[in-house]
């Protein structure tokens, strides 16, 4: 059976969606769960961007061993050096450089000639190969490209040494029919293309991105790659949980096999969504909170029937357990740990402790604990903060009357330590919130976006918060979770302004 490599680019293309600012210590938490999910290889940042992007690929580099770690740079030596200085650790180091080829590409943004544009990529190919054995070169906007001139460029860069040949779809502008057919044609006129992978890189701004993808797996692509819940910038990227389950599920079809753990799906779903603060839309194929339900009563009458008269896989393939849990507030710290455990999970014994405790507290007041809360207290505690300043909130009180003037309260750690206790007014109680906290982190802060949304059911579930704002000028997302929206909106306030704190401390750190 053919094996396809999946490209994980959650880390480099998802994370450059607008609003989306991971940390190390995120990206550092998805790369091992991507590691878990079975990718091939994580694309995990752009060394040359940033110091925070060198850190991240640098720690996930020397820590991920089981799929290939690689990192995004141009087609040039500085970012080739900083690349190598990031990803040597690495089990087996894996450049992916890139340069432009389609016309308006050449003559718009380079200023270059097609020669020029042919000297540049195999100069760049020639000299990455002097450090990695594994160098994978992308025509950037690939499909509006002339192909003559893309089989002229990928005979040279293959003879330069590039091990993988990569024909982005960088705009989505590519049909299937087409995209396949760009393929087949590579296939057939490429010199040396039996020594390469050749890879299909889709963005979805028509909607096609799974759809292109598979079509170029049909047509000879031995790599596909995108990211997990199709995040990317504009419409995003190909979903790999799709593309993943398509090819399982029409295997008879296919005749393919990705190496995809597909019981981790659901995880790495949900981990994605609630690191960088992207909702799943409802009705998203695979992932979404509403793709295995049955409203309709035709629908649901042939469900209980036979699950296989509207369903053609089940929740248990992606890993999403429909099963009543056990714990509830007289559960002991044994089992607690063993959920843990079994939910992929290895948290220290602190960890741990501060995990359970806070399972009490939601215990007694909810009367279901769902697989949800309980991925929600596990993952922040997963992540350590611990030698990072941050605000922590300690309380949040709100007096509020139809007839008064919203008053909130707040106290709360601040980096250097002190408990600080501050107070402000609004015209409502969030409102009351963010001017209270505005006062406490002592900024100039502007509200972008501000959303609540459940986790879970009934009255009694989890409001999760997410808030896009800038903070002396830059912008970042926060997000927390707490059974009060009020304190879930104080938090994911002050998990944007932490964010803020942590990027000022790695630039300190490259500075010294």
């Amino acid at each position: 059976m053919r094996k396809i490599d999946i490209f994980d680019t959650t880390l480099r293309d998802g994370e450059q969606s607008a609003g989306i600012n991971l940390n190390t210590a995120e990206k550092l938490e998805i790369a091992r769960q991507l590691e878990r999910f079975g990718a091939t290889i994580i694309e995990a940042g752009f060394p040359a961007s940033s110091p925070g992007d060198f850190e991240a690929v640098q720690r996930i580099a020397n820590t991920v061993k089981n799929s290939t770690v690689t990192g995004l740079a141009r087609a040039m030596k500085h970012d080739i050096d900083r690349s190598w200085e990031a990803l040597r650790g690495a089990e087996q180091p894996h450049l992916h450089v890139f340069l432009a080829t389609s016309p308006i590409h050449m003559e718009y943004k380079l200023q270059k000639t097609p020669d020029q544009v042919v000297e540049a990529a195999v100069e760049a190919v020639k000299y990455a190969r002097k450090f990695f054995p594994l160098v994978q070169w992308s025509a950037e906007d690939g499909f509006r490209s002339d192909r003559e001139f893309l089989v002229r460029i990928i005979n040279e860069v293959i003879k330069a040494g590039a091990t993988t040949i990569n024909i982005p779809d960088t705009v989505g502008y590519a049909t299937p029919h087409e995209y396949g057919d760009l393929f087949r044609y590579l296939k057939e006129n490429v010199t040396g293309v039996e020594k390469v992978k050749l890879s299909a890189h889709c963005h979805d701004d028509l909607g096609m991105a799974v759809a292109n993808s598979i079509a170029a797996i049909e047509n000879g692509a031995d790599q596909v790659e995108g990211t997990i819940n199709g995040i990317g910038e504009r419409a995003g990227n190909a979903a790999l949980e799709e593309i993943a389950v398509a090819l399982h599920i029409r295997k008879d079809f296919y005749n393919l096999e990705t190496g995809v753990n597909l019981k981790e799906i659901k995880r790495t779903s949900q981990l994605v969504s609630q690191l960088t603060g992207v909702v799943i839309q409802p009705n998203k194929a695979v992932v979404g909170k509403n793709a295995f339900a049955h409203e309709s009563g035709i629908h649901q009458d042939g469900y209980l029937k036979n699950r296989e008269t509207y369903e053609i896989f089940t929740p248990e393939l992606i890993g999403e357990t429909t099963a009543p849990l056990a714990l509830g507030k007289h559960s002991g710290r044994a089992a607690f740990k063993d959920r843990a455990i079994s939910m992929g999970f290895d948290l220290s014994e602190e960890k741990l402790n501060e995990a359970f405790m806070e399972f009490k507290k939601l215990a007694d007041r909810k009367k279901e604990i769902t697989e949800d809360d309980l991925y929600v207290l596990f993952t922040e505690r997963q992540i350590d903060y611990s030698d990072m300043p941050i605000y922590k909130l300690e309380n949040v009180q709100v007096q509020y009357g139809t007839a008064n003037v919203p008053t909130a309260t707040v106290t709360a750690v601040v980096p250097n330590g002190v408990t600080e206790t501050v107070a402000s007014t609004g015209s409502g109680s969030v409102e009351a919130i963010f001017n209270t906290l505005e006062k406490l982190v002592n900024g100039k802060v502007h509200i972008l976006d501000y959303r609540v949304t459940s986790i879970g059911k009934g009255r009694d579930a989890l409001g999760d918060a997410v808030i896009n704002l800038s903070f002396n000028g830059e912008t970042f997302t926060g997000r927390d979770v707490a059974q009060d929206v009020l304190e879930a909106s104080a938090k994911a306030y002050l998990n944007a302004i932490n964010r803020k704190l942590i990027k000022d401390r790695v630039l300190a750190a490259e500075t010294v």
